[in-house]
């Protein structure tokens, strides 16, 4: 029986932390079309732009988030006493024109996933899950009085970059994953993830937060291990909401996502229901 060599071109993926460290590492992170031109809108007026003006586009894009608090992390950092939390707060360090010199027209997911609509539809539907996330955590936090309510928003945007990455840069095995997963309901996310990449994606993304040096506050806020604290809960229960309700309102598990949210609220489940759907609006 003859069997056919494998392809030459197929890609080859790493198999363990180390070496999606380093491939990550090396990656280029696009952003949405809207983001880029968003931006290319403001750099042709950069004379009346100011710091919020820039925040407010990129804290619309998880992936133009990850990127300017990453190159945050590295500006002044041997003299700063303090972490940069926040989109408004690197772009005020970084300052205006800096910004605008360093961010140049950015590439685009559009473009980089141009001719794999499946990647594009994984990829989306992560990004408009982490988008509603942060909206519903932003508002919980509000509704809680928590004065980290800025960087619960980004913990809630990011949460889940590392499937975001996977998507762009490793498509085949995110399909592959989300292809096991809708044959096997009852099969794990670790357990798939262990199975196909040697490690989970949470170990993946932790590691990279601490080797682009992120803020502390943001890495601790998006650690699963320490669900037991408000913050952490708070964002958990904003993604848990936010992926049960991306097709509408009857999931079955709507209902103990809300106790669980009135709980953190303190709340009944009537008013908290309705605040739910305030958010949403």
């Amino acid at each position: 029986m003859n069997i056919a060599p494998a392809p030459t071109d197929a890609p080859r993926y790493p198999h363990d932390l180390a070496g999606w460290m380093r491939y990550f590492r090396l990656v280029e992170l696009p952003v949405l079309r809207r983001t880029a031109a968003n931006l290319e809108d403001l750099r042709d007026m950069e004379d009346d732009v100011d710091a919020r003006m820039i925040a407010d586009v990129v804290s619309a894009d998880p992936l133009m988030t990850l990127k300017l608090l990453a190159y945050s992390a590295t500006v002044h950092r041997e003299r700063r006493t303090t972490d940069v939390e926040t989109a408004r707060e690197a772009v005020v360090l970084i300052g205006i024109t800096p910004f605008f010199r360093t961010f140049g027209p950015q590439p685009t997911i559009e473009e980089h996933l141009h001719g794999q609509p499946e990647a594009r539809a994984g990829l989306t539907a992560v990004l408009r899950r982490a988008r509603r996330a942060a909206r519903f955590a932003m508002a919980f936090a509000a509704h809680r009085g928590d004065h980290d309510a800025p960087v619960i928003h980004e913990a809630a945007l990011l949460h889940d970059f590392a499937e975001m990455l996977l998507w762009l840069h490793a498509p085949e095995l995110a399909l592959q994953i989300q292809q096991r997963q809708r044959q096997d309901p009852t099969l794990r996310s670790n357990t798939v993830q262990r199975e196909l990449l040697g490690v989970t994606l949470a170990e993946i993304q932790h590691a990279l937060m601490v080797d682009w040096h992120l803020p502390e506050l943001l890495i601790r806020i998006t650690d699963d291990s320490h669900a037991e604290a408000s913050q952490v809960r708070n964002v958990l229960l904003a993604i848990r909401i936010a992926r049960h309700t991306s097709q509408g309102w009857d999931n079955p598990a709507i209902p103990d996502d809300v106790t669980d949210i009135s709980h953190l609220l303190n709340l009944g489940p009537e008013p908290t229901l309705s605040l739910l759907h305030d958010i949403e609006r």
